[in-house]
């Protein structure tokens, strides 16, 4: 299904609602990803349906069957967090739990902030304590050469090795990603973390580059951090203690604050 935002942007996205479903997960994707790469295979779809959730994933623009741009503006964070509310606008939605992975966290950090009353559970994964102080400037810089260079192999760092064959591998258009990856975003507003009213959860593999997601929950009146043990930022997603974490937290089982 796809439906078009206010500023004229065709967003694909799916919407599978069990007839007796309890309450409403929104799935955002990361970097070179798309709903079904990030969600689907990995697991996910099939955990949330058998717990009863009604589960809407969306290709963020610039991804998979979204509508893509080659212009940098397309992708302000002001208007990927937009896009996530007119969704749940669009479905009738009050409110749904929100959960980001990687890119897709920092998306989910938006739109709470923009519109926290829409969020009953914030789920950041594949971040750390690193999106406290980010500034994407130079790093922004090597994942636009990746994106664009003509043969991949010239990538010396390994992890922009791994983006760049990822898109490839998903057929992704790279102009868009680079583009993406050149928006001109401001820091995101970490001092109104504080302020957040809803239960947050920061998980992160063990490996992962983005920090501690420990410390990041640190951040939130109501936040929880979880590392999982023996994975990487890609290992963690699909992983079942990433999910055994979520769904602990969504229960109200994580008492402890920042428990590892």
């Amino acid at each position: 299904m796809d439906f078009t935002t206010t500023g004229g942007f065709v967003l694909a996205y799916d919407d599978i609602a069990p007839v007796d479903y309890e309450r409403a997960i929104l799935l955002i994707h990361g970097f070179a990803s798309n709903r079904n790469e990030g969600w689907k295979r990995t697991g996910w779809y099939a955990a949330l349906e058998r717990r009863r959730f009604r589960v809407i994933a969306l290709d963020q623009r610039g991804h998979g069957q979204s509508g893509k741009s080659h212009d940098p503006a397309a992708y302000l964070r002001e208007n990927l967090a937009r896009d996530v509310v007119e969704l749940i606008d669009h479905l009738g939605i009050n409110r749904v739990d929100l959960f980001g992975y990687s890119m897709g966290a920092r998306t989910a950090a938006a739109a709470a902030l923009a519109a926290p009353e829409r969020f009953s559970n914030l789920i950041l994964g594949g971040v750390g304590d690193k999106l406290l102080t980010e500034r994407m400037g130079e790093r922004a810089d090597l994942m636009v050469g990746a994106m664009l260079a003509d043969d991949p192999e010239t990538i010396t760092e390994p992890f922009l090795k791994s983006f760049r064959q990822f898109a490839d591998e998903q057929g992704e258009d790279r102009q868009a990603l680079a583009a993406f990856t050149q928006a001109a975003n401001p820091p995101l507003d970490v001092a109104g973390f504080a302020n957040l009213p809803m239960p947050v959860l920061a998980v992160a593999g063990q490996r992962e580059t983005n920090g501690d997601p420990v410390e990041l929950a640190r951040a939130f009146a109501h936040g929880h951090g979880i590392v999982v043990s023996g994975c990487d930022h890609f290992s963690a997603i699909p992983h079942a203690l990433t999910k055994a974490a979520v769904f602990d937290f969504i229960d109200g089982l994580l008492d402890d604050p920042w428990a590892r």
